[in-house]
Parts: C-alpha cells; sequence; structure tokens
C-alpha cells in the first residue's frame, strides 16, 4: 500500500469514508490519474503534472483543484478563502457530497488540463 492510501485508511470517521468515495469517483471519471503522496496529503497527477488532492483538515474534508483559476462550473460551490490559486470542493460527510457536481467539476478540471499541457 502506498502512503497516499494509508493516510485515507488511518482517517476517522466520517472522513475516511468521505475521502474512499471521492477517491472512487476522481479514478472513475479521470482514470488516467496517478496517486501520490506529495505534501504530506494525497494528491492526484496525470502525466507528472498536479491535478487534485484530498487533504482532511479541521471538521472537512477538501477536493481541491490545482491552478484553479481557469475552473467554470459551480464556482459558487467551491472555497476560494485566502488562496489564489486553488478551489477546492468541502465536505463534512457523505450525505453532503453531490456526484454530479463533482464529476462535472472534475470533467472541467481534466478539459483545463487538456487544454493547457496536452496539446
Amino acid at each position: 500500500m502506498n502512503p497516499a492510501e494509508d493516510y485515507i485508511l488511518n482517517q476517522p470517521e466520517p472522513y475516511k469514508g468521505i475521502l474512499l468515495h471521492l477517491q472512487s469517483v476522481i479514478e472513475h471519471i479521470v482514470p488516467e490519474v496517478d496517486l501520490k503522496y506529495k505534501y504530506r496529503i494525497p494528491f492526484y497527477y496525470i502525466n507528472g503534472r498536479p491535478f487534485c488532492y484530498l487533504n482532511q483538515s479541521k471538521d472537512y474534508v477538501d477536493v481541491g483543484f490545482w491552478n484553479a483559476a481557469h475552473l467554470s462550473v459551480h464556482l459558487n460551490k467551491m472555497a476560494t478563502a485566502g488562496r489564489k490559486m486553488m478551489k477546492s470542493l468541502r465536505y463534512r460527510s457523505l450525505e453532503e457530497i453531490d456526484d454530479a457536481v463533482l464529476t462535472e467539476v472534475l470533467r472541467d478540471a481534466y478539459s483545463v488540463r487538456a487544454k493547457k499541457f496536452w496539446k
């Protein structure tokens, strides 16, 4: 098992359940992601470039998007306070996760990365 998976499995509930669900959705929607352990959190990369990360902090889990200035969907649902380059979807329970929103944001982020880096 890699350190990123250890991070997820060692979180207390409800965060472990949230992280496992997010991991499943991310890997289903963007199958070419590579899960690594960077900056002491699970970080997804595509072709060696950062894509998104998972972070349990305080009383929530963030799905943070790297270089998110170009995202265009569900911006009203994303946390941005105190950040210039990052935006995240924030969840405090499994019930808060709207898979349709998460999927649309993941596809938008993937599209942004494809236009920027994979021409």
